[in-house]
């Protein structure tokens, strides 16, 4: 068993592309487990890494920091892995199980994969500022946070045309009036 700790920048587009996700080139740490077992190589660890994105509701920057967990075994290319496999679940099931499996590549792990999944499954779907966050005034898309008492005078879609006709000047009750 070995513990290993890293820091390399981050790869382009690692995120929710658009919402939130960690900027390409930041730093970020990587705790690793690394641990010889028969079948290959365990690797257990935590990516640490801040993250930015827009606030759903109110369209502010949101930056945080995350921490994403992540455990993937990488056998080794010599393992016999595939024929147990195949032996076990039937020779259909063969391309799924190969398609599962990572394997080391001299001596070496490719990571990015797995880190990339990690971290994806660890943001928010719908990043907010803040958990109390009212978000954006559906009419004029005044922000409401910095006016909680702000609002609009809500009128009936039917009465609308009388509204505007009151607007103009005229009383609809003046005519009726006239007229007897």
């Amino acid at each position: 068993m070995k513990k290993v700790t890293r820091e390399v920048p981050a790869p382009k587009d690692l995120g929710l592309v658009g919402v939130i996700g960690v900027p390409e080139g930041a730093t970020v740490t990587l705790e690793l487990r690394l641990e010889s077992v028969v079948e290959g190589v365990l690797v257990t660890g935590t990516a640490h890494a801040p993250v930015a994105g827009e606030c759903v509701r109110c369209l502010d920057p949101v930056e945080r920091e995350l921490d994403a967990e992540f455990q993937e075994m990488y056998s080794y290319p010599d393992a016999d892995t595939r024929t147990a496999r195949r032996d076990e679940a039937g020779d259909d099931a063969e391309g799924a199980m190969d398609a599962d499996v990572l394997y080391l590549e001299d001596d070496l792990i490719a990571l990015e994969p797995v880190l990339r999944d990690a971290v994806v499954l660890a943001l928010p779907m719908q990043p907010v500022c803040r958990d109390d966050c009212p978000g954006l005034c559906p009419e004029c898309g005044a922000r409401l946070a910095d006016d909680p008492e702000h609002q609009h005078e809500a009128t009936d879609i039917r009465w609308a045309a009388l509204q505007d006709f009151r607007a103009n000047g005229a009383d609809p009750g003046a005519d009726e009036n006239q007229e007897k």
